[in-house]
């Protein structure tokens, strides 16, 4: 072959080989910034995607729980109604009628589903916006957790990697679990147990088909598809989803004609009676003062208290019924007056049942630990048990005759106090003067022992309001919590001891972790023999005093009764062995609530009411009798030693230490000139 030729065929191969060079080098570019571009816009698009390691341990928020003393639900706290169930203890039924329904192809595809998103793409397109989606329950889960719902292609590329990354870290039956207890279901239903409890009253362990199928045609349109709301429209969506369960062979044909034809049989939709609106309230401010609002709303805690469900029902209804048949006599009408009751164990100081006033979605203002308002003669046995611990006894005697002392503050410069029945009664013992409740008996033996010792009595028993420190302390002027008196008389209930009341007994955490758990505290702040001298008096209200109207309870009761100027307040205070209830009946607006309107009329039937009901099935206790207490028969008028066979005598208590020495122990005629 001519040179010539052989140069041209050489020059020819150099071409054709630097083509394919420039070819191999384009391409090589070419994938090269494919791959960095694909790269770079891969990592634009996963570097703000959040992290998925923490989804194995799953804690959305739930709600917290309020238990009465017997483990019986109250009432809840929670941002979202959710209660966390296992997907294991889901019946496969609601597996199948969900994944059916909203995701067919669930167990086969990789988070996320090419035809189901090239299939939304095509629908989209000939709308011109979007319409569809085509997201898989894993995407949906993504969604839920992690991103906005926003209808954009970039974030539904962000959602499709991301679910790609959570089906390969979690099963399927994981995946489903976040699915169940995630979703959305109407009626402020967070997750298929709660849907269950809302729609149904059951738990979704206990869901049968049709209810299954109702459930699960919901996620897309709560509200559209609510049974309650569009009753015909969740028909036909229970339909849609028994049939795409007969297409993928998880039911028979038969099974769905059955279920279509069931019958469903939803709850009551109406809200919960809240029984102890103010008693919850209480708890719910204590729990987040102290642990904090994300707590008390998102972490799921049992609070478990010491509320009696039943005793509390009876305590809303006694409040009820006694206002009605007030407002009655005094022709009111109908839910002016307001009333409080706050019953406590004796021995422990746990709290039973608390009213804090007629209606909660009225008024929040808890009339039973918040409002001070004078005491009125309930205010007496604090000062008599001081004076039983200075030396006095229930013999001892005081002249009930008028008094006078000066006082800027009255028109005429002076202070005539006066008995409630404007009388006099003359020489009176102290039994007599709490049992019938004298008030210038009580001023006189307030001007014997001292005003400062008497305050400071009442504050070591429990009184912690600012005491009038004044002779009008006998009489009730200061102003005191229902609870601060109820605390104070159960010093007298429990032999002197003064208990810690509480409300909880203990709270937990969703992971069994105890917060906090209650011991009852007792303190001996006066003698157990001087508490029993009381209320061995008081009794004696209820027998034949002012507090006679609970008498009818049939077993041992001591009590007193309180009323305040221009009658603004009733109360009636009373124990019996175990438990001890407080009743307070008055205006808000501290106006008069009528002429007879007292604490044995007004607030002392309110109390039998309710405690008619929470002993009756309990046995009848008696008062013991501490060592150290004596009983000696005395005449009942003059408070001196009586023969067994004097008329009018009675057995009075006196300390073992200080027996009545016969007609010593009265007045003599030197003191009854001293307190005339």
């Amino acid at each position: 072959m001519p040179i010539r030729q052989l140069e041209d065929n050489e020059l020819e191969i150099r071409k054709k080989n630097s083509k394919i060079f420039t070819m191999l080098f384009v391409f090589i570019v070419v994938m090269l910034i494919v791959t960095i571009g694909g790269t770079i816009i891969y990592y634009a698009l996963t570097m703000d995607l959040p992290g998925i390691d923490t989804l194995k341990d799953y804690r959305p928020s739930i709600a917290s729980s309020v238990y009465d003393d017997n483990n019986e639900l109250i009432d809840e706290f929670y941002l979202e109604d959710r209660k966390v169930v296992k997907i294991a203890e889901i019946p496969k039924v609601i597996h199948y009628a969900f994944v059916a329904s909203e995701d067919s192809r669930f167990y086969v595809h990789q988070g996320f589903d090419i035809q189901s998103i090239f299939r939304a793409m095509f629908k989209n397109f000939e709308a011109g916006h979007i319409v569809q989606g085509g997201s898989t329950i894993t995407q949906q889960v993504t969604k839920l957790m992690y991103l906005t719902p926003e209808r954009k292609y970039m974030r539904k590329v962000k959602e499709a990697i991301l679910s790609y990354k959570i089906d390969k870290y979690l099963t399927k039956d994981e995946i489903l679990n976040l699915y169940m207890n995630q979703i959305y279901l109407g009626h402020g239903a967070y997750g298929i147990e709660s849907a269950s409890l809302v729609y149904f009253g059951k738990s979704a362990k206990d869901l049968t088909l049709p209810e299954a199928a109702m459930l699960a045609g919901m996620p897309k349109a709560p509200n559209a598809y609510s049974p309650y709301l569009h009753f015909e429209k969740a028909k036909q969506r229970q339909a849609y989803v028994l049939s795409r369960m007969v297409e993928d062979k998880y039911i028979t044909q038969a099974e769905m004609d059955n279920a279509v034809n069931v019958p469903l049989k939803l709850r009551d939709i109406k809200p919960k009676e809240k029984i102890a609106a103010y008693f919850v309230e209480h708890i719910r401010r204590y729990v987040q003062e102290k642990y904090g609002a994300d707590v008390l709303y998102k972490e799921g805690l049992s609070i478990y208290t010491t509320l009696n469900l039943a005793a509390q029902k009876a305590a809303r209804d006694a409040i009820e019924k006694g206002l009605a048949e007030l407002e009655d006599r005094e022709k009111y009408d109908r839910g002016l007056v307001q009333g409080a009751l706050y019953c406590m164990d004796v021995k422990t100081g746990a709290v039973r049942a608390m009213v804090g006033g007629r209606d909660f979605s009225k008024s929040e203002f808890n009339r039973a630990t918040q409002s001070r308002r004078q005491a009125g003669s309930a205010f007496k046995p604090l000062i008599y048990t001081a004076a039983f611990d200075k030396g006095m006894n229930p013999s001892t005697r005081f002249v009930d005759s008028p008094i006078v002392f000066d006082d800027p503050s009255q028109p005429d410069g002076l202070w005539k106090p006066k008995n409630f029945d404007e009388k006099f009664l003359g020489p009176t013992t102290m039994r007599t003067g709490l049992v019938q409740s004298r008030n210038i008996v009580t001023i006189k033996i307030l001007q014997e022992i001292g005003i400062d010792y008497a305050a400071s009595y009442a504050m070591n028993m429990g009184i912690s309001s600012p005491i009038a420190r004044n002779l009008s302390m006998a009489l009730g002027s200061t102003g005191v919590t229902l609870q601060e008196l109820v605390g104070a008389y159960g010093v007298l209930a429990n032999a002197g001891k003064k208990v810690t009341p509480f409300f909880i007994k203990k709270i937990v955490d969703r992971t069994g972790n105890i917060f906090e758990e209650t011991k009852p505290k007792s303190e001996q702040v006066i003698d157990a023999r001087i508490a029993f001298m009381t209320s061995y008096v008081m009794r004696d209200v209820v027998e034949s005093g002012t507090g006679r109207r609970v008498k009818s309870l049939g077993r041992p009761v001591a009590g007193k009764t309180g009323t305040t100027n221009d009658i603004r307040d009733a109360w009636f205070i009373g124990f019996t062995p175990s438990l001890i209830t407080g009743v307070w009946i008055g205006f808000d607006q501290e106006t008069t609530l009528g002429k007879n309107e007292v604490g044995g009329r007004a607030a002392a039937p309110i109390w039998l009411y309710f405690m008619e009901k929470v002993v009756q099935h309990t046995p009848v206790e008696a008062f013991p009798t501490p060592e150290g207490i004596v009983f000696i028969k005395v005449d009942s008028k003059t408070g001196l030693v009586a023969s067994s066979w004097d008329k009018g005598a009675i057995y009075e208590a006196f300390l073992d230490s200080a027996p009545p020495q016969d007609k010593s122990d009265g007045l003599t005629e030197e003191k009854e000139d001293l307190f005339r």
